[in-house]
């Protein structure tokens, strides 16, 4: 068994298949974002260290899963719509349609450095794929751009595992601390969106 301080079914992926395993639990971590990448890929890093898998294939594996987990939900986004998340969106409370607007204009103008930095950003790294499916961001600069920005975070933590060897859980803690700070700064700003809200009802209108 590569770690005892990983999930089993995250051992037995990268025992049975090596660095594909890797990169199948990374795929799986950007659809379900409560698995933890944090264990991932510095256990990846740590079963490279011991000859296991190579530093490389690691990272290539890794990388592949995390931009076909991305592609996933791209595509989920693809298939919603415009039309379809305005619909769903608008009757959400306390949502208005002229927020969905807002939203649509941010991302117009910041669209590609959301996607890039998102992808280091635990939780958004995974929700920041459906707006661009939305959207319909070129495919192209999609993949290129997550692509970088997951090949910058995970070679971090992979390298991370690799030379702190059987003391690689030591990332998790870091990790877990940053994961947290990010969480606590999103629902405070969930707060004061609905405490506005409150503040300012309205039904809102949506431009032609």
């Amino acid at each position: 068994m590569i770690g005892s301080g990983a999930p089993q079914w995250i051992n037995s992926l990268m025992d049975t298949l090596g660095a594909p395993g890797a990169g199948l639990a990374i795929a799986l971590e950007n659809l379900f974002p409560p698995l933890p990448s944090e264990v991932i890929l510095p256990l990846a890093g740590f079963a490279a260290s011991t000859g296991r898998m190579s530093l490389v294939a690691a990272l290539l594996w890794t990388t592949a899963g995390s931009v076909v987990g991305a592609l996933a939900l791209y595509g989920v986004g693809a298939l919603l719509g415009r039309e379809r998340t305005v619909a769903i969106a608008s009757k959400l409370p306390l949502v208005k349609v002229a927020d969905i607007e807002r939203t649509e204009k941010w991302f117009a103008r910041h669209g590609t450095k959301a996607v890039f930095f998102g992808r280091m950003i635990p939780v958004f790294r995974s929700l920041i794929s459906v707006p661009a499916g939305v959207e319909r961001m070129p495919l192209r600069v999609f993949l290129g751009l997550t692509t970088l920005g997951s090949a910058i975070w995970n070679t971090v933590f992979v390298l991370a595992g690799y030379l702190l060897g059987e003391n690689w859980q030591d990332v998790t803690g870091y990790v877990s601390a940053y994961s947290k700070v990010v969480l606590v700064g999103a629902g405070l700003a969930v707060l004061l969106f609905v405490g506005r809200r409150l503040l300012r009802p309205g039904a809102g209108r949506r431009r032609g």
